[in-house]
């Protein structure tokens, strides 16, 4: 609990609020205190004003001391305020207390007069409002103290509205980190099929779409991993089959080890040594450690020879090869064995593929920067479903996997491979029944 996430969200809310709503209002209560206080200063000089015109008015009428008593009562009752008036001798001549009457005041501990009485502008006499620190009018004191009730009950409610508030945004937070926690624990159990529930766009809703794609990248590595050790097992255990049936065969006798039982075992022979050749050169290209050495290539020459060593096969099936090359073609910079390499993998893969009576189309030509070379075939064409998975390694669109409809799916993969290590890029397009293209690109050499 302490640890988690919901909880470090709100004791930092808390934290926050706490401190900005401490600061407020003691910056409030201070400012509104410093305003009441100017504000109670002004009163109280206007009130001393107003003291000093009535106390002067009633002396400049009466031209005595006893009339100013009633004068000092009435204005002392209705300002909840003690008024003491004295002679210039400091006299105490009336007093609202009634307790310092005929006494001599003035001097520490008093404090200075309040104000003066004036008799024809000359000063007879002064007046003290509340001497001696009296405690300030109740309704000064229960103004201050409603002030910083009114802020504390501020500052409670500010910190209860946070607390909810962080509650509620906090669950709609770390819900979705709790979902993805939970489906990464399942993933890492080995259950490659969950998923999480994408309900937002922002970063969160982001962080579930790329859960999502890794699970979903993960299910198909796993699935191709799976089908890559059938299909490794597959292709190895046929021919070693046949060898095995061939020398047991020899040794019991009922075959005689004659020339054609050595073409036969030189034959399967041959195909595991192609298998394992193209399983450490797929390795070594996905590893990055395939080594290339790059030069000018003409790819229309290396067409035309491919289509010179392979027409006799071609012949054979009644497929014509054909290569559409303009003369005036610039160069690739590409490593002359690997580009021969790629193009006889599409041309094989386009003859397997192609009915007799068909035909096999190579083309190039410059595309800006790069080099585009397609080898169009008119075979019966790819679904659309296996379109996304024809360069992925061991992948047959036939799921019998026998040596009439392909080799091992080794081809294509090292095809893609090849063409990423020289920078270009692979694609292939198709329509059932209408044949295949595919395509790939190289780097112009540069002039």
């Amino acid at each position: 609990m302490l640890h988690s996430l919901r909880f470090r969200l709100l004791i930092a809310t808390l934290l926050i609020v706490l401190v900005t709503v401490s600061v407020m209002a003691v910056f409030a209560s201070q400012r509104t205190v410093g305003e009441f206080r100017d504000f109670a200063a002004r009163d109280d000089r206007l009130r001393q004003r107003g003291l000093s015109q009535a106390l002067s008015r009633a002396y400049t009428q009466a031209q005595n001391w006893q009339d100013l008593q009633p004068v000092i009562d009435e204005w002392s009752q209705a300002n909840s305020q003690r008024i003491v008036v004295t002679d210039r001798q400091g006299q105490v001549l009336g007093d609202s207390g009634k307790d310092l009457m005929g006494k001599t005041v003035g001097g520490p501990p008093w404090p200075p007069p309040s104000g003066s009485i004036l008799f024809d502008g000359a000063p007879v006499g002064s007046f003290y409002v509340n001497p001696m620190s009296s405690p300030p009018p109740p309704a000064r004191t229960d103004f201050m103290i409603a002030v910083y009730r009114s802020v504390l009950l501020g500052a409670l409610i500010a910190g209860a509205v946070a607390v909810v508030i962080t509650l509620f945004v906090s669950r709609r937070i770390v819900k979705p980190v709790e979902s993805l926690t939970a489906a990464a624990r399942r993933m890492e159990k080995g259950d490659l099929t969950t998923r999480v529930n994408v309900k937002s766009s922002d970063e969160i809703g982001q962080l579930a779409h790329a859960f999502n794609a890794m699970a979903d990248g993960l299910a198909k590595q796993e699935q191709l991993r799976r089908n890559m050790v059938s299909d490794v097992a597959h292709e190895l255990r046929t021919p070693l089959t046949n060898l095995r049936g061939y020398l047991e065969a020899a040794k019991d006798g009922l075959v005689q080890p004659d020339e054609a039982l050595v073409d036969n075992l030189h034959e399967e022979a041959m195909l595991l040594s192609r298998l394992v050749n193209d399983l450490q050169e797929l390795a070594l290209a996905e590893a990055g450690q395939l080594h290339l050495e790059c030069q000018p290539v003409s790819v229309g020459d290396v067409a035309r020879a491919l289509v010179e060593v392979l027409s006799p096969l071609a012949s054979t099936r009644d497929i014509s090869l054909v290569v559409h090359v303009p003369d005036d073609l610039p160069k690739a910079q590409a490593d002359p064995h690997r580009v021969r390499q790629v193009l006889r993998n599409l041309l094989n893969n386009a003859l397997d593929f192609t009915p007799q009576g068909g035909q096999v189309t190579v083309t190039a030509q410059p595309d800006g920067k790069w080099m585009s070379i397609q080898v169009r075939d008119t075979g019966p064409g790819i679904t659309p479903a296996h379109l996304p998975y024809v360069f992925e390694r061991f992948y047959r669109a036939d799921p019998s996997r026998t040596r009439a409809t392909g080799g091992a799916g080794l081809g294509l993969a090292i095809v893609k491979q090849l063409v990423e290590a020289h920078g270009g890029r692979v694609w292939v397009e198709s329509t059932p029944g209408a044949g295949a293209t595919f395509g790939f690109t190289l780097p112009l050499a540069s002039s």
